[in-house]
Order: C-alpha cells, then sequence, then structure tokens
C-alpha cells in the first residue's frame, strides 16, 4: 500500500520525499522496523519515539511520521535525515492518537467486517470475555478473543501483554480474524485503551459496562476515579446496544451518559431490569461446583447452570447473556455454552475422583482473596485450604492483609512462594506470617509451590475445597536470576494423578 492511502482521512504536512512510497508495515516499536515500514514516533510516559526515529531508518524504513508538538528534532534535521535515507517525512498533530487510524486504514478496515463486542469495568471483564465467546462459538459463530489472560485469534492462542494491546497489535490482530474467516470478537476494553485512543474507530456492536471500583490510580494509568470513570464512559461512545449493569452503585450515572448516544440493555441480581437472576443456589454436577439461577425477562423464564461459583459470576453471566441476547442467540445455545464454562486462572476447576473441589485462581490481594473464601464457604461442606504467596517487589502490606484474611476465612493455610522477583521468598513469607498471626487460623509454611501445592491435594478429605491462589492464569514463576515456566493447574493436575496412581 502506498504511503498516501495509509494517511486518507488524516490532515498531515509533507516535510520531505515522495508520498507515493510503497508501505510493507506500519510500527510504533523501531525493533520491528523491516524495508519499507512506515515508523510511526509515538510520544510514550517515559520513552519518546522520534528518538529512534534515525534507528528506523537505519532499517531501511520507508517513511517516518512525527508529531507535531515533538520537542528538538528540528525541521533541518528532518531534511538531512530525509536526504541521507532516501526517507519520506510527514508530520501530524497527535502520533499516538492517529496510530490506529493509520493502523485501520493499513489493514483496510477490518474492523468494518467484524462484529465486535466490547467489555469494560473494573472485575469480571475477564470471566465475561471467555463466557460471552462460548456462547457466540456455541451458535456456530467463529469468535476471537482479546483480554487480559490471552488472546485466540483464528485458533490460535497467545500471550496477551495488556488487557487490551496498542492500536497497531489491535488492528493487526482483527485483519487475521478477518482473513481467516472469523465473524465475531469479543474483547477486554481497558480504561487506558478508552483513554489512550487504542480502541479508536471501532464501534462495538454491543458495549458492556460491567462495574466500577478503585483501582488504577497511578501516575501513569488516572490521577483519580473521576478520570477513571469517565474514561470508561467512553465506550459507549460508539456503539450499538450498551449493556449495564443495574446494581453498580453508578448505574444511574451511566444510564444519564448514555441518554441520546445508545439503546441500554439492563442486568441484575433480585433487582428490576430487562434480565434479571432470581433464587441463586449452589450445585455440583459432576467434578464442577457452580451456580443454578432463575433467568427473568421478557424473552426467556428458565433456570440456567453456570458452571463457575459465586455471585460475581451470576453477574459476569447475566452480562453474556443480554449481549447474546441482543445478538439472537438462542437459550439453548447459551446454557450449553454456561454449564461447560471454564476460564483460566478465574475459578477453575481440577478434576478429580476424590470429591474434593480443587480450584486455582488469580485472587492476589486481600479483597479479591476475601470475596472468594466468602463465596466458597457457601459451596462447601468441609474444610477449605487455601494455598497462596505474593509477589516480590509489590506492596509490603498486601502480604500482611492476605495473611490476615485466609486466617480468618481458611480452615488451613500454605503459605509458599509466588513470584518473589528480587526479593528474598523467606522473606516475604514471614511478611504473610506477621498477618497470618493475628488470627486463629492453622498454617504451615511449605516455599516450594509445587510441593506446597502437593501437599494441599494430599491432605483434602471428600467434600474439602483447595483453592490455589495469586497466579491464576500466569504460567511461569519470577525468580531473581531466572523466570521459569510455572502453571498451578499443571501442577495440581500433577498431583491429582499422583494421588489417584496414574503418575
Amino acid at each position: 500500500m502506498q504511503l498516501l492511502e495509509v494517511l486518507k482521512n488524516i490532515d498531515y504536512e509533507l516535510i520531505s520525499g515522495d508520498l507515493n512510497k510503497e508501505i510493507t508495515s506500519v510500527e510504533y516499536d523501531s525493533r520491528r522496523v523491516a524495508v519499507g515500514s512506515l515508523f510511526v514516533c509515538v510520544k510514550g510516559f517515559t520513552v519518546d519515539g522520534h528518538s529512534f526515529a534515525r534507528s528506523a531508518a537505519e532499517k531501511d524504513a520507508s517513511a517516518i511520521i512525527v508529531d507535531s508538538t515533538r520537542t528538538g528534532f528540528p525541521k533541518e534535521e528532518l531534511d538531512q535525515l530525509a536526504k541521507e535515507f532516501d526517507l519520506c517525512i510527514v508530520e501530524i498533530e497527535d502520533t499516538h492518537k492517529h496510530l490506529a487510524d493509520l493502523c485501520a486504514n493499513f489493514f483496510e478496515h477490518p474492523e468494518n467486517k467484524l462484529a465486535v463486542y466490547g467489555i469494560t469495568g473494573t472485575k469480571g471483564k475477564t470471566t465475561t470475555a471467555f463466557m460471552l465467546r462460548a456462547i457466540l462459538e456455541q451458535s456456530g459463530r467463529d469468535t476471537g478473543l482479546i483480554g487480559t489472560v490471552c488472546n485466540i485469534i483464528a485458533g490460535k492462542k497467545t500471550h496477551a501483554e495488556h488487557t487490551t494491546p496498542e492500536s497497531r497489535e489491535l488492528y493487526g490482530m482483527m485483519d487475521t480474524l478477518t482473513r481467516s474467516g472469523s465473524d465475531s470478537l469479543v474483547m477486554e476494553v481497558s480504561s487506558q485503551a478508552l483513554k489512550l485512543d487504542r480502541v479508536r474507530g471501532i464501534r462495538y456492536r454491543t458495549a458492556a459496562f460491567t462495574n466500577l471500583y478503585e483501582d488504577h490510580i497511578a501516575p501513569n494509568e488516572h490521577p483519580d476515579m473521576e478520570d477513571y470513570f469517565s474514561c470508561k464512559l467512553k465506550i459507549f461512545d460508539c456503539c450499538e446496544t450498551g449493556i449495564l449493569n443495574l446494581d453498580c452503585a453508578l448505574a444511574d450515572k451511566v444510564k444519564e451518559y448514555c441518554k441520546g448516544k445508545t439503546e441500554l440493555v439492563t442486568y441484575s441480581i433480585d433487582g428490576e431490569a430487562d434480565f434479571v437472576a432470581r433464587n441463586l443456589r449452589p450445585e455440583r454436577r459432576g467434578h464442577v461446583t457452580g451456580t443454578v439461577f432463575e433467568l427473568d425477562c421478557k424473552y426467556y423464564k428458565c433456570d440456567i447452570f453456570v458452571a463457575l461459583p459465586g455471585k460475581f459470576n451470576v453477574y459476569n453471566a447475566l452480562c453474556a447473556i443480554c449481549s447474546a441476547v441482543t445478538e439472537g442467540v438462542s437459550i439453548d445455545d447459551i446454557k450449553a455454552a454456561l454449564e461447560n464454562i471454564s476460564v483460566p486462572g478465574r475459578m477453575q476447576p481440577v478434576e478429580n475422583n476424590f470429591g474434593v473441589n480443587i480450584l486455582v485462581d488469580y485472587a492476589h490481594n486481600a479483597p479479591a482473596l476475601e470475596s472468594v473464601l466468602n463465596t466458597l464457604k457457601e459451596y462447601t461442606k468441609g474444610r477449605i485450604i487455601t494455598v497462596f504467596g505474593c509477589g516480590g517487589n509489590r506492596s509490603v502490606t498486601r502480604r500482611f492483609e492476605m495473611g490476615e484474611v485466609s486466617g480468618n476465612l481458611s480452615d488451613y493455610t500454605i503459605i509458599t512462594s509466588d513470584n518473589p522477583r528480587k526479593e528474598e521468598p523467606d522473606a516475604i513469607i514471614a511478611d504473610i506470617v506477621t498477618g497470618i498471626s493475628k488470627t486463629e487460623g492453622k498454617y504451615e509454611i511449605e516455599p516450594d509451590r509445587s510441593k506446597a501445592i502437593k501437599l494441599s491435594v494430599n491432605m483434602a478429605k471428600e467434600g474439602d475445597t483447595v483453592l490455589i491462589a495469586g497466579k491464576g492464569h500466569e504460567d511461569y514463576q519470577i525468580f531473581a536470576d531466572k523466570t521459569i515456566h510455572f502453571d498451578d493447574c499443571e501442577h495440581a493436575r500433577d498431583a491429582v494423578n499422583e494421588r489417584e496412581g496414574n503418575a
């Protein structure tokens, strides 16, 4: 594609060179520049892409786009660079914002060839996204997924660096989806993605708002809750139908924002909404512990089984159901998908034949651990055995708090290592012990996480619940001098197989 086509509908000023240059890729990371690339100089929080313009030129980029608000890099220097490397150099206002437009043009607008479903909120995005994808797949739609745990594009699962990738990667994934014949995409949409225009140009078939809690308040994220909330609301600027949790404390403000912008479909537990879940009750089917609820809406009145425990997972299911029904998916497909749903690292069950509920979950701070343990009390006839550690080079207070929570709510705790990073595992464990010692909870220490998981599986009796918390979907463990492959589910399955005599 020629540069002139990549710049379509974008205001620009030609600094030097020929706009008929052939472009082979659009890049903002100079390490990925190849012969014929268009390098876009983006000013980040810590790194200014303009400082890598020469590096991109040396790698035979065809063209470079600079930001009109750049500091340094005067026109004379640009002219010299263009002559030295036979470059075309273009200036636009706000390269970060327009990176999405450039990529949309280069990939010939894949966003318009897909039914895109967006989900935002502090909690529940990942599980809701997996639920909705499972429902759409069950209905026969070839559906991709972009989110925190992983990206699933054209059937291939890859590691996710961010909840919502930068626009270059995002548009590239959508292009791969359309070329493979996929027709749908479910994506988690982070507040940062909305704030920094990573999702610019995308119009959602449905845009869902799950909830809002205090989070992501930091210098490089959001200065305060008002900014955090206002960024989340942007998802409703570009959608056909909005999906809203009416039980969210800010639901009225969301409804006010959406007036005149989009039609809203609402959901609630035991409230007044378009979709309501009533009479929630725990249920175990085979090795799966889940929840049954009565779905009440103008389309259906029926029981739904969700193969994940907890009231919060009923909220997640309601959100996915709203989007699916809005798209005309049958209740049979919805039921079939939800009764078999499994989300990596989110209350993920580990099958066994000795009647123990073994779950792997990402709960890695005190509020999350408290929520999970309180939920599991409703589903557990025997003891709750919790395995967890805390990450190094992170909040020390978190260690005290998690220790205290587990001591108060677990029948037995096995304190182990998480990602110690550059700290000594024993020092982190000592901080956790400080917290748990405030309680009457029983505990022991096993620094080797693999041995700790095996210990928990072997001590569990029928009716017990084993919660392996903290790492969830992560498949690595970070030490000071190395990073190793480590997957809690894999180690739990190995322990189960050994106990069952299948090792």
